[in-house]
C-alpha cells in the first residue's frame, strides 16, 4: 500500500522555488568545479594525485551541501503541522504513528536522494580522470553520505516535535548537527596518547562524525588534522553510530507522534520562600524579582526583545557567559599544564574556533528574526502605532543582540589572556585577532537582521542565515583544501579574504594560513559588507513601514 504522506510532502518540496535554485545552484557548482581542472592536454597523469585532490574537494563540498541544506526540511516539518493544525488530522487518519513517520523521512530522503543524483556527473568525471577506484572511492563516498543524510533527518524530525516554532526548531537542528559532526571530534584531540576507557569513549564518539568517516573513506590525510583520519575502523564504527542514532531518534520521534503531543500545560509556578540573597548567591541575581520600570531614556524595544526572549534575561545571560568563561580557560590551563601537549599558535586557533563557533549559532538566531518575527505574528503592525520611529525599532533592536553577542566575546577574553602569559610576543597578534572576530560578530549580525527582513516567516529567516554564515565560514575553505591543484596561491589567497576563520588563523601564524596576505583587505571588505547590510536593513525597515 502506496504512503500517501510520502507524495504529500516531496511534492510540495520539489515545487517550491528554492529547491529549484538549490537543484540548479548544486549542479552548477558541481560543473564550474569539475571544468576547472579538466585537462587541457590529450595526457593524463599516471600517479592520478591530481585527480585524488580535486575528488577530495568535490566530497567536502558535497558533504557540506548535505549539512547544510538538508536538515532545514525535516527540522520544520512536524512542527509547522503542529501550529498550522493539520497535525490533529493526520493523527486521527487511520495511517498510524509509525506510516506517518516513516512517510516524512522517506520524503526527506528522496530530497537527499535527488542532491546526490544531481552529483552523479561530477563524480563521474572525476572518476574518468584516473586514480580513483570505485569501490573504495566512489562507493565509500555515497555510502557516507547516504548515512549522513538519515542521520541528519532523524535527527530534524526529532527536534520538530520537541520545538515550539519552526525557528526554533532549526535552530536547535543546526547546534545538534554541529554537535555531532563537528564538536565530537574535540574530545579525541585532548585525550589521544593517552590509554583506557576515556581514550575508547573518545574514540567512539569521533566515528560518529561523518567528517572522520570521510577522511578515512577518501584517504585525505593530507588536510585533517591529528586525529581526525588516523586509525583504520572509523568507516565501521560510523556505519554502527550513525545507525544507532538514527534508530534512537525514529524510536523517540515515533514515541511522541500521539496526541500528548498536543497537552503542553503551563507551569503552575510557586511560591518561593527564604531571603534573596541564597538567590543572588547562586545567579548573581534574584531571578525571582520583579523588573524595573523602564527608564525614560531607555529603548523601550531594546528592553521588550530581553524580555520576550527565552534565555534573555539576566541570570541566564550570566549561566552563558560563565560558561563561555570556564570553556576558554580551560583550553589554555590544559595547555599550560602540560597536559595536552600543545603550542600558543594552536591554542589560539582553538579558541578562534570556539569563538566564530559561538557566533556562528547564537547570532543568527537573535538576529535573524527581529523583522521576521514581529511580520508573522502581526506586531509589526503594532510597533507601527508607537510614536517611534523606523530606526529607533531598528536600533533598539539591533542593541539587544549586540549586547548579548558582546557579552559572549567577553567572556572567551580571558583565555587569550593566559596566551599572552605564556608568550608576550603574541600581544600584537591577540589584539589583531580580536578586532577580526569584532568584525565578524557586527557582519552576522547586520547580515543576518537585513538577510531575515526580507522575509516574513521567521523559520524561512532562520535558515537562510544559517546558510549564508555557514557559507561563509566553510565554503572558503574548499579553496584552501585545494591549494596548488587545483587552485593556484592568489585564488586561495583571494577566497580566504572573506573567511573570518581563515583571517583570524592568519593573524596568529597558524601553519597553512600563514603564507597569505588577508589583512587589511578582509577589514575592509567585512566593513563594506556589514554597512550595505545596515542600509539593506533601514531600506525595507522604512517600505515596511509605509502605510499600505
Amino acid at each position: 500500500m502506496s504512503n500517501p504522506i510520502i507524495h504529500r510532502e516531496l511534492i510540495r518540496v520539489l515545487r517550491d522555488k528554492r529547491s529549484l535554485l538549490l537543484q540548479c545552484g548544486l549542479s552548477l557548482a558541481f560543473t564550474l568545479l569539475i571544468a576547472l581542472r579538466w585537462p587541457t592536454e590529450p595526457r593524463m597523469a599516471l600517479s592520478g594525485e591530481r585527480a585524488q585532490q580535486v575528488f577530495r574537494l568535490f566530497s567536502f563540498g558535497l558533504l557540506g551541501a548535505i549539512l547544510l541544506l538538508l536538515p532545514v526540511y525535516p527540522a520544520t516539518s512536524i512542527v509547522r503541522e503542529r501550529r498550522q493544525g493539520t497535525l490533529a488530522l493526520l493523527l486521527n487518519t487511520p495511517l498510524g504513528p509509525l506510516r506517518i513517520y516513516f512517510g516524512k523521512l522517506l520524503a526527506m530522503l528522496g530530497l537527499a536522494g535527488l542532491m546526490l543524483a544531481i552529483s552523479i556527473p561530477a563524480a563521474a568525471a572525476c572518476y574518468a580522470l584516473g586514480g580513483i577506484t570505485f569501490r573504495q572511492e566512489i562507493l565509500g563516498l555515497y555510502v557516507v553520505l547516504a548515512l549522513t543524510a538519515v542521520q541528519c533527518t532523524a535527527i530534524g524530525l526529532l527536534v520538530s516535535t520537541l520545538a515550539q516554532t519552526t525557528d526554533s526548531a532549526v535552530r536547535l537542528t543546526y547546534g545538534t548537527i554541529l554537535a555531532v559532526s563537528v564538536l565530537a571530534l574535540a574530545p579525541y584531540q585532548f585525550f589521544v596518547g593517552s590509554e583506557g576507557l576515556t581514550l575508547k569513549f573518545a574514540e567512539w564518539l569521533r566515528c560518529a562524525s561523518p567528517l572522520a568517516a570521510m577522511m578515512e573513506r577518501i584517504g585525505a590525510t593530507d588536510v585533517g588534522s591529528h586525529g581526525l583520519s588516523a586509525a583504520g575502523t572509523v568507516m565501521g564504527r560510523f556505519v554502527l553510530m550513525s545507525a544507532a542514532i538514527s534508530v534512537g531518534c525514529a524510536a523517540a520521534t515515533i514515541s511522541r507522534l500521539n496526541h500528548r503531543l498536543f497537552d503542553r500545560p503551563r507551569a503552575a509556578g510557586k511560591v518561593v520562600e527564604g531571603p534573596a540573597i541564597l538567590r543572588r548567591l547562586m545567579f548573581l541575581v534574584d531571578p525571582q524579582r520583579r523588573s524595573r520600570s523602564i527608564g525614560p531614556l531607555t529603548n523601550p524595544v531594546m528592553v521588550k526583545e530581553f524580555r520576550c526572549r527565552r534565555f534573555g534575561r539576566l541570570h541566564w545571560m550570566l549561566r552563558l557567559v560563565a560558561f563561555c568563561t570556564v570553556l576558554s580557560l580551560a583550553l589554555a590551563i590544559l595547555s599550560t599544564t602540560k597536559t595536552i601537549a600543545w603550542d600558543v599558535p594552536t591554542i589560539g586557533a582553538l579558541l578562534v574556533l570556539l569563538q566564530v563557533a559561538l557566533i556562528v549559532l547564537i547570532t543568527p538566531s537573535l538576529a535573524s528574526g527581529l523583522i521576521s518575527a514581529e511580520r508573522e505574528t502581526r506586531g509589526w503592525v503594532l510597533l507601527q502605532m508607537t510614536p517611534m520611529s523606523a530606526w529607533r525599532i531598528v536600533w533598539g533592536k539591533l542593541l539587544s543582540v549586540l549586547l548579548t553577542v558582546l557579552l559572549i566575546m567577553c567572556a572567551t577574553l580571558p583565555g587569550y589572556l593566559v596566551m599572552v602569559y605564556l608568550d608576550p610576543g603574541q600581544r600584537f597578534q591577540v589584539q589583531r585577532v580580536v578586532i577580526c572576530l569584532g568584525l565578524t560578530a557586527l557582519f552576522a549580525m547586520l547580515s543576518s537582521a537585513a538577510l531575515g527582513s526580507f522575509f516574513a516567516r521567521t523559520s524561512h529567516a532562520t535558515a537562510a542565515s544559517y546558510v549564508l554564515l555557514l557559507g561563509v565560514c566553510a565554503l572558503p575553505l574548499l579553496f584552501w583544501l585545494g591549494r596548488d591543484a587545483p587552485f593556484g596561491h592568489d585564488t586561495v589567497e583571494a577566497a580566504l579574504t572573506i573567511n573570518p576563520i581563515a583571517a583570524a588563523l592568519n593573524v596568529i601564524r597558524l601553519p597553512g594560513f600563514r603564507d597569505y596576505a588577508l589583512l587589511p583587505a578582509h577589514w575592509w571588505l567585512v566593513g563594506v559588507a556589514s554597512a550595505v547590510s545596515l542600509l539593506l536593513l533601514l531600506w525595507q525597515t522604512r517600505r515596511l513601514s509605509q502605510p499600505r
